[in-house]
């Protein structure tokens, strides 16, 4: 008995210094974030309209306008960088970036609505519970609606696209990202009463469902529809290796889509896909061991025919893509509290990833990487753009993950005290 009693103490003692480096973990690396970002603002504060997203071949700092799918990270980010410092200034500057995108509430020129906008003031609402956000999102909601068909069941992502052998135009297309804009549908529906954006978000995931994921778990980059009969015309890639590869960045959209789809309506097919689709990108056999993915788990492999369109390199599997491991890393650590009994494997797999973002090779140098936290990720490198440097959308969802890790931190030393 007293062998045993030991044996427990011991246990006991071992899991809260492993708790407590781990805090201390998280505490250094949003640190790291806030003298980083701060040093970032300083530059992007010159530019009234301009919203980072990388660096130049200088290593500069290099903005777009609001009108680009990226320009809702780094309000986001701010808004995350709040949320793990507490820190008042962050929160002004979150409060003030994100006002710069209220004019997008009416934008309806491509699908990214969800990420322009919930990533900004869906967090800036969460975290401030300020009324006036509500009517803004739900504005946002409508807009993107206004994509949906019934015909086809989906929302469509751009207004054309054109097969990379040059044969077909498609005018329907949908890519797997447009998972993630689904949530700003959920929201709408939850302060508005009016169910038609959850409808509306839940026929877009069970037409992906069908339609764009493949039966071992990966996934289709774009799904090309008729618009007249919803009939599925094609399935292809524009930024993977191959139209029947895995871009790796489309994996990690479905793995957080469908973790956050089954959030929001409980749907045991949502969680079972979104399980399977975790479990391609971990026990993938082309998953390095820090569990960084490639840009696309297929590229290079027999079998897999680039397209004739592809300016990608000789040997493109030489590049990671620490974008997509960001955005896997933060699912995952948000499906390992859904996933019952797989979720000690999912959290696992989380946390390896969120320690080699935040090690020496993929975590900036202070002071460098224009204010970016993360390096190595790419944008395209089918178009020959973004390709190994830091992206806004990658820090975004690192920042994320740290969040996420830092709530079921809480929540484990909460249980231990118990």
């Amino acid at each position: 008995m007293k062998y045993q009693f030991f044996v427990v103490i011991g246990l006991l003692i071992g899991s809260a210094f492993i708790r407590n480096d781990e805090q201390q973990f998280l505490q250094d690396n949003f640190s790291f974030a806030k003298s980083q970002i701060k040093g970032m603002l300083e530059e992007a504060n010159k530019y009234d309209t301009l919203f980072p997203r990388t660096i130049d071949e200088k290593g500069k700092l290099k903005l777009t306008d609001k009108y680009e799918w990226t320009s809702g990270f780094f309000p986001g980010s701010l808004w995350y960088l709040y949320e793990g410092t507490k820190n008042d200034s962050i929160k002004q500057e979150a409060i003030e970036w994100t006002d710069k995108l209220e004019s997008l509430k009416s934008f309806t020129e491509h699908h990214d609505l969800g990420f322009m906008m919930y990533c900004s003031y869906g967090n800036a609402y969460r975290l401030t519970g300020n009324e006036v956000y509500k009517p803004l999102l739900a504005q946002a909601a409508a807009s993107l609606s206004t994509r949906f068909s019934e015909k086809t069941g989906v929302i469509r992502s751009w207004n054309m696209f054109g097969s990379w052998d040059g044969k077909n135009k498609y005018n329907y297309p949908v890519i797997i990202d447009n998972m993630m804009n689904l949530e700003l549908l959920f929201f709408a529906t939850k302060v508005t009463g009016d169910p038609k954006y959850k409808k509306i978000a839940i026929t877009h995931a069970d037409n992906v469902l069908k339609n764009q994921v493949r039966a071992d778990g990966s996934c289709y980059h774009v799904v090309c529809y008729d618009a007249q009969t919803g009939k599925v015309l094609s399935r292809e890639t524009v930024q993977g290796y191959a139209n029947n590869s895995t871009w790796a960045r489309g994996q990690a959209w479905g793995i957080y889509g469908f973790t956050m789809s089954y959030r929001e309506t409980k749907d045991p097919r949502y969680l079972k896909t979104a399980m399977k689709m975790a479990d391609f990108y971990i026990n993938h056999p082309n998953l390095p061991n820090d569990k960084v993915c490639y840009w696309d788990f297929n590229a290079n492999q027999n079998g897999y025919t680039p397209s004739v369109r592809s300016r990608a390199p000789q040997t493109p599997t030489n590049y990671r893509d620490v974008s997509a491991a960001a955005i896997t890393a933060s699912a995952l650590l948000e499906l390992c509290v859904l996933a019952g009994d797989k979720g000690a494997a999912y959290k696992e797999a989380g946390i390896k990833i969120l320690h080699s973002l935040s090690s020496k090779v993929y975590r900036s140098e202070a002071g460098t990487n224009g204010g970016f936290l993360l390096k190595h990720s790419v944008g395209s490198i089918a178009h020959g753009f973004e390709i190994d440097v830091p992206l806004v959308y990658a820090d975004y969802y690192y920042l994320e993950a740290l969040n996420r890790y830092q709530q079921i931190l809480e929540k484990d030393n909460t249980a231990s005290i118990r």
